[in-house]
């Protein structure tokens, strides 16, 4: 468990980001991924390399890591959802012990939500298809229509939604795995908490500049709430 620089503060308000934080969504997501690529006739490649895709903006990653143009990555995202809305949206996993922290978060008097980059219509079919949805006061994503692409918009949209600004900020905490987490947390003015369970690795979320690290979904209630 590593700490924050100083003491941990109080937080009312949890962000939690979706994939690879609360689910292990690498195998639809990356399954998805690749029926897009192969649509485009682009070549995957390693398929190990298409776990970078879990967190990002699709059409982003599409640009980033296949040099594709503006309007080929928003093909591909089209690709993408068409695969996976039919095959790959639950293909994935709660990580074992996320409920528990959950729960325990809750019962301590925490105020959770999600802000994820993927489509908040999915999202929210995901959250209830899975069972955690109670945990949340509101799932806040990306919109069909392609506004809310980046994170720190989600996350703008989010706090717009939970009626917080100013001082009010102080008691948020956004949690996620990827640097997007933390930097979209960064923009808004938020601490933030990088897991290592997802598809970050410790010296992405540090570079970023998390302010915790969590090794574990049990460490995310742990460090949050101290011992029991």
């Amino acid at each position: 468990m590593t700490g924050k620089r100083g003491n941990m503060k109080a937080y009312t308000y949890l962000l939690f980001d979706l994939d690879g934080t609360i689910t292990e969504s690498g195998p639809g997501i990356t399954a998805s991924v690749a029926y897009a690529l192969e649509k485009l006739g682009v070549p995957a490649g390693d398929p190990a390399l298409l776990n970078r895709f879990v967190g990002p903006p699709l059409a982003e990653s599409f640009m980033k890591f296949y040099g594709l143009s503006q309007e080929e990555a928003k093909l591909g995202v089209s690709y993408y959802r068409e695969y996976f809305l039919e095959k790959g949206i639950f293909n994935n996993r709660v990580y074992p012990g996320l409920l528990e922290s959950l729960e325990k978060l809750s019962q301590a008097g925490k105020i959770l939500a999600v802000a994820t980059s993927k489509p908040e219509p999915h999202a929210k079919r995901i959250a209830e298809h899975f069972g955690f949805a109670r945990y949340f006061k509101e799932i806040y994503g990306a919109g069909l229509d392609g506004t809310r692409l980046q994170k720190w918009e989600v996350i703008r949209y989010a706090l717009k939604e939970l009626g917080l600004s100013g001082q009010d900020l102080e008691k948020v905490l956004m949690i996620g795995d990827r640097e997007h987490d933390i930097l979209g947390a960064k923009k808004n003015g938020l601490a933030s908490m990088g897991v290592l369970y997802g598809y970050g690795d410790l010296r992405e979320l540090q570079e970023a500049g998390a302010d915790y690290i969590a090794r574990t979904t049990e460490e995310v209630s742990g460090i949050l709430l101290g011992p029991c």
